[in-house]
């Protein structure tokens, strides 16, 4: 084995004390190389070129190799890695071809640690028959060779080979495992990868058992594979798995805490991921990036705790995030699903870069409050500055025109997104056009529609065409709305009491009754209603006909008031939306104490004078909360915003922005 030389020694030291001092490393590396260093030494230009790959200097690390094949010197095992690595770096497709024919020529195709970086290099140049051909080359595979060909197939999305090939791996092992000298054991690395893969493919049973696989082998205390457990579980829907690996972890990092703050967040779980967010700055031993907060502005939308929106806010700026297009994104969302749209378009007017979803997020943002027309305008300001639409941009904008009954306008940018920018429509685009028709009374032509989908209607398309039968009473449509949704989602609820009231506005009470008897015996259960309201720091939660909350007492006697004067401002309950087999006086009663008035009574007497009452409702506010709240805003002088799962209405002396169209 040949010694190493006083000037190889000094190389290698050179280059550590140059990174560590900050230093410009490689003009400065080149010139000590040049000066002092004998060029027939292998092993100093191994030094060399390890240094330039590491330090990231890709394409002077190849020069370097290239130098040394002109010098004619032999290169060894020591010296492809490094130069593999530098093409993979690039993505340079042709020099890691050249530079794989000089280590078949020169003997070290098939040595581990040079076929492994080969495997890597033509994985991230998406050239995956390649790189399974030499992993099949490797007559004794070890950890290195295994994690880059399956890091390879989770890398080009082919999370399904990934795992076959982790099987491969656990019988090939099981094989060999009385030949000790032989046996591979997977590391962090390779189980991240494994674990990506599980969450690509979402399968609660493959990821179960690659857990299994690592607690027998004793991963659970490494950081990386528990954050990436954490998501695996995720991504199968099951969050309490999630919650129980970040709760056994020994150890968190950032990434920890982003994870499972933006899995409850992203799952509608807002409450739970702002307590996570609170229990994480009560640890105080991770500081928060600009995902936690981007996270946390999610939690804060979609729960209407707006207060708390404004402080993130406020501390993204404070730690110079608020050029960042991720966090400006997810501030104008918070700003436009808590009410104000108008600091959402200040916020996004202050934006430096926009790109697509930052446009989408204004255009969505104005669709939901049912400003169709400005929605419109960012739509064509967004293309005059040349940032193409997108898939999600389209359902935005046809969105928009639902809510404000834009038909022509719809019509044109369905047939439009195809046409001009080469985006075929989706089941999401349909949905929106059958919604748009269907509550501007045309139900013929929206059922036409669906009967020219290319592709299957899923929930959303035949439920947006069962709600539009309720609106319009059209009991013939509505029937076979209801028929193909009873398939598609048998065990929702709220498909069979649409019908139910469609029969009974047809007073076909027969069909009601039968319709009561299939519910019964199929043991379905309404979801139940509730609203959210943010007074005091806090956001309350609101059931009909809640009696938990510490001030329920003070709420129903504040309502009866309230209930007096708006009767004699001419408020008569609307009991369409109650069962009908009640009588008037006992649905009035249930009326009453619906969760949206329980919430705006409660606000209106937890905040001072003149403030806005922000509430939101998980399901479509009922016809006669949307007519009461009319009436208790002009009689308490206050502006009410209820976001419900269908838009926002914003009550203001009696009227609601959207038109009574809804």
């Amino acid at each position: 084995m040949k010694i190493l030389t006083l000037r190889t020694i000094l190389i290698s030291s050179f280059s550590s004390l140059q990174h560590l001092k900050h230093f410009s490393t490689n003009p400065n590396l080149t010139i000590f190389f040049n000066k002092y260093v004998d060029k027939t030494d292998i092993f100093a230009w191994n030094s060399v070129i390890a240094e330039l790959a590491r330090s990231g200097d890709s394409v002077e690390a190849l020069r370097a190799f290239s130098s040394l094949r002109k010098l004619s010197l032999k290169p060894n095992r020591s010296t492809f890695p490094c130069a593999i690595k530098s093409c993979s770096a690039l993505s340079d497709l042709n020099s890691g071809k050249q530079t794989h024919q000089q280590a078949l020529i020169f003997g070290y195709e098939c040595d581990l640690f040079v076929s492994s970086a080969l495997i890597d290099m033509y994985s991230k140049c998406s050239e995956l028959n390649a790189a399974r051909k030499l992993f099949d080359k490797i007559l004794h595979r070890n950890v290195v060779s295994w994690t880059s060909m399956i890091t390879g197939y989770v890398q080009n999305d082919n999370a399904h080979e990934a795992l076959l090939l982790f099987k491969d791996f656990l019988r090939e092992e099981s094989g060999i495992e009385v030949e000790r000298e032989r046996e591979v054991s997977m590391d962090s690395v390779a189980m991240v990868s494994v674990l990506s893969a599980c969450s690509r493919v979402s399968g609660t049973g493959i990821t179960k058992g690659v857990h299994g696989f690592l607690i027998k082998n004793g991963f659970e205390v490494d950081l990386g594979v528990g954050n990436t457990l954490i998501d695996a579980y995720a991504k199968c829907g099951d969050l309490g798995v999630s919650r129980k690996v970040f709760d056994e972890m020994t150890q968190r990092d950032v990434v920890s805490w982003n994870s499972i703050i933006a899995i409850y967040a992203q799952s509608g779980q807002s409450m739970e991921a702002l307590e996570v967010f609170y229990e994480m700055l009560r640890a105080r031993d991770v500081d928060y990036n600009v995902v936690t907060l981007s996270a946390v502005l999610l939690a804060c939308a979609h729960s209407g705790a707006l207060q708390l929106g404004k402080c993130i806010h406020d501390q993204v700026i404070k730690m110079g995030f608020e050029e960042d297009v991720f966090a400006g994104t997810s501030i104008i969302d918070m700003y436009c699903k808590c009410g104000r749209v108008e600091m959402a378009r200040k916020a996004f007017d202050l934006m430096k870069e926009k790109n697509v979803k930052s446009w989408t997020a204004m255009i969505a943002g104005y669709g939901m409050h049912g400003l169709a027309r400005e929605a419109l305008e960012v739509f064509y300001e967004m293309q005059r500055v040349g940032v193409k639409p997108n898939y999600i941009t389209f359902v935005s904008v046809l969105a928009a025109c639902s809510h404000a009954g834009l038909v022509e306008e719809g019509w044109h940018w369905f047939k439009t997104m195809n046409q001009e920018f080469g985006i075929e429509p989706g089941v999401e685009h349909y949905g929106c056009m059958v919604d748009l028709l269907g509550r501007a009374g045309f139900l013929n032509e929206a059922y036409d529609l669906i009967k020219g989908m290319k592709m299957k209607p899923d929930f959303v398309v035949w439920g947006s065409l069962l709600g539009a039968c309720r609106i319009h009473k059209n009991v013939e449509l509505g029937e076979i709305s209801a028929t193909k949704l009873f398939k598609l989602d048998p065990n929702n609820c709220g498909y069979y009491v649409l019908l139910s009231n469609i029969y009974a506005d047809a007073g076909r009470w027969a069909d009601v009754e039968r319709v009561r008897v299939s519910i019964k015996d199929h043991g379905l259960v309404k979801p139940p209603g509730f609203s959210l309201v943010e007074a005091k720091g806090r956001v309350h939660v609101f059931l009909v006909g809640d009696r938990e909350h510490p001030q329920h007492e003070e709420i129903y006697m504040y309502l009866e008031r309230l209930l007096v004067k708006m009767q004699e401002a001419g408020y008569v309950p609307d009991t369409a939306s109650v069962l009908h087999d009640v009588d008037k006086e006992e649905k009035e009663t249930v009326l009453r104490v619906h969760s949206e008035k329980l919430a705006v009574a409660f606000g209106i007497m937890n905040t001072v004078p003149g403030t806005t009452i922000q509430v939101i409702k998980n399901l479509r506010v009922c016809g006669d909360c949307h007519t009461a709240i009319k009436f208790i805003s002009r009689i308490v002088n206050r502006e009410i915003v209820v976001r419900d799962s269908n838009r926002f209405h914003r009550f203001i002396d009696g009227l609601c922005s959207c038109g009574d169209y809804w």
